[in-house]
C-alpha cells in the first residue's frame, strides 16, 4: 500500500528539491555554488522581458541571494560549458547532458522556417552553415551581412518580422545543428555550430534510444520536483504526457520513483528516491514569474493553495495584480505577491503593487521589506519606492524604514514612499 503523506510534508519535499527550503548561503557565492544550484534545477527558463532582471538570473537570486551574474555568463559562454540553450519547458538554459535527449523529443515546428520556400531555405542554410564552419560565432544581423543576404522589408508581423536568415537560424537551432555560443549585451544570440558548443565528452557518436532518453528526462524532472504527478514531470521539459507516463512506470520498476498518497492531492502522485523531506522549511524568496517552482500552475495551486497567472500580456485595465508580479515565499507558504520594476536610470526599485494572501502571517511586511532590500542591493539600486496599490503597500512602506507618504503633486494622484535599502 502506498505511503501516505500530508500536504505539508509534500510541500516541504517540493521546496527541498528546488533548493528553497532553507536560508541562503551566508558567505560569498562561488561558481561552484551556482553550478550546484543549476544541477539541482536541471534548467532555467529564458525570457526577453527585462523589467526587473533577465528571467534566468532570478532563480539563482531566489536561492542564493546577492551573487555575481557574470558567473552565469561564464557557465553558458565559455569552456568547459556547464549550461547551453535549447527548447525545454520553453526557451531555456539546460544542462548539456540533456541536449541529445531533448533533441529527440522537442520539436517546435511553429518556430523558424516552417512554410518557407524550400529553395530559399536551402540556399540560405548552406551559406549560414559554411560561414559558421569557417569562422567565429555570429549574431543573425552579422550573418545576414556576412552572406550578403538582402530582402525587402516586410510590413506584416508574421514570425516576429524575422528575415530569412533569422528564420533559417531558428530552424537550424531547432534541428540541433547550431546553438548559441553566447549572448550580446542586447541579449542577441551569437550562433555557432553545435559541435563547437557541446562539451567534447558529450560529442554525438550515435543517436540515443528515444525511450531511454525519455526515461532520463523524466528522472531528471522528478528529481527537480521531489514529488509530483505525471503531468508535473512531463511539463518540466515539455515532453509528451503519454511517453512520460510510460517512463514513470519504468522508473517505478527500477526503484527511482515510488507511488505515494498525499492527503488533499487527489491525483496519482510519485516520490523520487532522492527526495529529502526536511522537518520544516525556513527559506524566504521572491520568485520569478518563470521560476521552476511555479511552472505548473495546477501543481502550484494544489500544493500551496496559490492561484497565479502571469499578466504581462493582459491589457493593463484588466490586470488584477500588475505587469511583472513575483510570488513571495516565506517558510512553507506563499504569503504575498508584488509587482516590481527596476528603474535603472533613477537607481530605484519600484514596488508598483503589493498584495498579501488571505493567510499571510503578521510579519509578512517586515520579511518582504528585508527581501526587497536584498534585491535592491543585488540589482545595484539605491532606493525602494512603494506605490500605494494593494493591501500590503502601507505596512510594507512602514517596514522599509523612514517611510514618508508625500502629498500628491498637482495632476498626480499617486503617492509613493521612497526609502533607502540600507540603514
Amino acid at each position: 500500500m502506498p505511503a501516505t503523506l500530508s500536504l505539508d510534508q509534500a510541500r516541504r519535499i517540493a521546496l527541498a528539491a528546488q533548493g528553497l527550503d532553507k536560508g541562503r548561503p551566508t558567505g560569498p557565492v562561488t561558481s561552484r555554488t551556482v553550478g550546484r544550484t543549476f544541477a539541482r534545477l536541471q534548467l532555467v527558463q529564458i525570457d526577453s522581458v527585462n523589467v526587473l532582471s533577465r528571467s534566468h538570473f532570478l532563480p539563482f537570486y531566489s536561492r542564493l541571494g546577492n551573487y555575481d551574474r557574470t558567473i552565469l555568463q561564464r557557465m553558458s559562454g565559455s569552456h568547459p560549458r556547464r549550461m547551453m540553450e535549447y527548447w525545454a519547458h520553453e526557451a531555456s538554459f539546460i544542462r548539456p547532458e540533456h541536449f541529445q535527449d531533448l533533441l529527440l523529443w522537442q520539436r517546435r515546428k511553429w518556430v523558424g522556417a516552417s512554410g518557407m520556400d524550400p529553395e530559399l531555405f536551402e540556399a540560405v542554410a548552406g551559406k549560414v552553415l559554411d560561414t559558421l564552419a569557417r569562422g567565429r560565432a555570429m549574431t543573425a544581423a552579422e550573418l545576414t551581412a556576412s552572406i550578403g543576404h538582402v530582402e525587402a522589408r516586410r510590413d506584416e508581423n508574421w514570425g516576429w518580422n524575422w528575415n530569412a536568415v533569422k528564420r533559417v537560424l531558428e530552424h537550424l537551432f531547432e534541428e540541433g545543428l547550431i546553438s548559441s555560443a553566447s549572448r550580446t549585451e542586447q541579449f542577441e544570440r551569437r550562433y555557432a555550430l553545435t559541435a563547437r558548443v557541446l562539451p567534447d565528452r558529450l560529442a554525438v557518436t550515435e543517436t540515443p534510444d528515444p525511450v531511454q532518453a525519455m526515461n532520463r528526462l523524466i528522472d531528471a524532472a522528478a528529481q527537480a520536483h521531489g514529488i509530483g504527478t505525471v503531468k508535473c514531470f512531463a511539463d518540466y521539459f515539455r515532453t509528451p504526457v503519454k511517453a512520460a507516463a510510460e517512463s514513470v512506470e519504468y522508473l517505478i520498476g527500477t526503484g527511482r520513483l515510488e507511488p505515494v498518497t498525499v492527503a488533499g492531492w487527489n491525483r496519482k502522485v510519485f516520490l523520487h528516491t532522492d527526495a529529502k523531506m526536511p522537518r520544516r522549511a525556513t527559506g524566504r524568496a521572491l520568485l520569478s514569474p518563470f521560476d521552476s517552482l511555479v511552472f505548473e500552475r495546477r501543481r502550484l495551486e494544489e500544493l500551496f493553495g496559490f492561484h497565479y497567472r502571469i499578466e504581462i500580456y493582459t491589457p493593463e485595465h484588466r490586470r488584477r495584480f500588475g505587469y511583472y508580479v513575483l510570488p513571495f515565499l516565506l517558510g512553507e507558504t506563499i504569503v504575498a505577491r508584488v509587482d516590481l520594476k527596476a528603474d535603472r536610470a533613477a537607481g530605484k526599485l519600484l514596488v508598483r503593487s503589493a498584495y498579501a494572501e488571505p493567510d499571510a502571517p503578521a510579519g509578512t511586511a517586515v520579511e518582504l521589506a528585508a527581501e526587497l532590500e536584498l534585491m535592491a542591493q543585488w540589482l545595484g539600486l539605491a532606493d525602494i519606492v512603494v506605490s500605494p496599490a494593494g493591501d500590503l503597500a502601507g505596512p510594507l512602506a512602514a517596514a522599509l524604514h523612514r517611510p514618508s507618504w508625500s502629498a500628491p503633486l498637482s495632476g498626480n494622484t499617486e503617492r509613493v514612499a521612497c526609502v533607502s535599502p540600507v540603514d
